[in-house]
């Protein structure tokens, strides 16, 4: 009999007591638990008792930040994936430049759906209170379990036929001071992370189309080491390009005693409703001076009526390409 793949999603079943990743019931809660940040980043940031900002104003300590999680997924597939990922990112660049994409994407996947399940349960104890009902919308409902689906490759063999279901590019940074700068935005499921020497930036659910907007900006910076607010710059473009895709991602799923084949094709626009809608410089740059924030730039220092946005990646009057080592800005 073929295990259909387990969606959370279907019944909101997001119980202390049930697997996250295959539902199953636990047999000891207190010792079956991940945490969603990993000790190694917990431990090496001293982040255990540094308070993480949820939706809607919530915050929680990392260490409270746990999921339910079957013995056996976490011996077979969630220890084997945080010590590959440990040893690369303690490594840097070079290495986590060699980490196969499918593997990045589980365990980005796997931490934005621990904050995401984090997220909907506090959601959901909220209506006991207020004497409101808690309602997520379909399309958040469907664009959830579908990475929720893909997060099962941990424990279940799949085939992804196509080209790639996401977005991921790998930059080299130069760093001052090792810091873990995460960033997430859950609704169209983007991904930003800098730390020791490098940065990632990813959109987890856009079938490639975003890293094809972008590639000539990304092509022509992947070679070099990066100022900090280049990485920004790119990790904004990368947002705010997601937000403007004008399709959603499907996927059709065939399953078989052995694998799960997930069949799909790259994203297309029309002429009458293009890939990507128009790309507005003022909200890039209301956007942009959230990522810029670390160096006191403000969005009136960004863009001015008339004006193309600052940039820090091309020159808007030459168009050449602003060199790292030129940005006299602090690392």
């Amino acid at each position: 009999m073929i295990t259909p793949l387990y969606n959370p999603f279907q019944k909101f079943e997001f119980s202390p007591q049930k697997c996250f990743l295959t539902g199953k019931n636990l047999h000891s809660f207190k010792e079956e638990q991940i945490f969603v940040f990993p000790e190694w980043i917990m431990d090496r940031y001293s982040l255990r008792d540094t308070t993480f900002k949820m939706l809607e104003g919530s915050s929680l300590k990392y260490k409270d930040m746990k999921m339910p999680c079957f013995e056996s997924v976490i011996e077979d597939a969630i220890n084997p994936l945080e010590a590959e990922i440990e040893k690369a990112f303690t490594i840097g660049y070079d290495a986590v430049k060699k980490i196969p994409e499918e593997r990045l994407f589980q365990w980005m996947a796997k931490l934005m759906y621990g904050v995401l399940y984090h997220d909907i349960s506090i959601e959901k104890r909220k209506p006991v209170v207020e004497g409101k009902e808690f309602i997520l919308p379909l399309f958040l409902q469907e664009r959830f379990g579908k990475l929720h689906s893909l997060l099962q490759s941990l424990v279940r063999p799949m085939d992804i036929n196509g080209s790639k279901l996401w977005s991921i590019k790998v930059f080299k940074i130069n760093i001052s001071k090792d810091v873990f700068n995460y960033k997430d935005e859950t609704t169209n499921l983007n991904f930003s992370l800098g730390m020791n020497d490098f940065g990632i930036v990813a959109c987890l659910q856009d079938n490639g189309a975003v890293a094809d907007d972008q590639q000539r900006v990304t092509d022509i910076f992947s070679d070099k080491v990066l100022h900090p607010i280049q990485f920004q710059e790119l990790s904004t473009r990368f947002i705010y390009a997601n937000y403007l895709l004008n399709s959603y991602a499907e996927y059709t799923m065939q399953s078989s005693e052995e694998r799960i084949s997930i069949n799909f094709a790259p994203l297309i626009g029309t002429a009458n409703k293009p890939l990507f809608n128009y790309w507005d410089d003022d909200m890039f740059a209301q956007v942009l001076v959230i990522y810029w924030k670390p160096w006191g730039i403000q969005k009136d220092d960004i863009i001015m009526f008339g004006n193309s946005p600052v940039s820090y990646l091309e020159n808007n009057d030459t168009y050449d390409i602003v060199e790292p080592d030129s940005i006299m800005l602090p690392f």
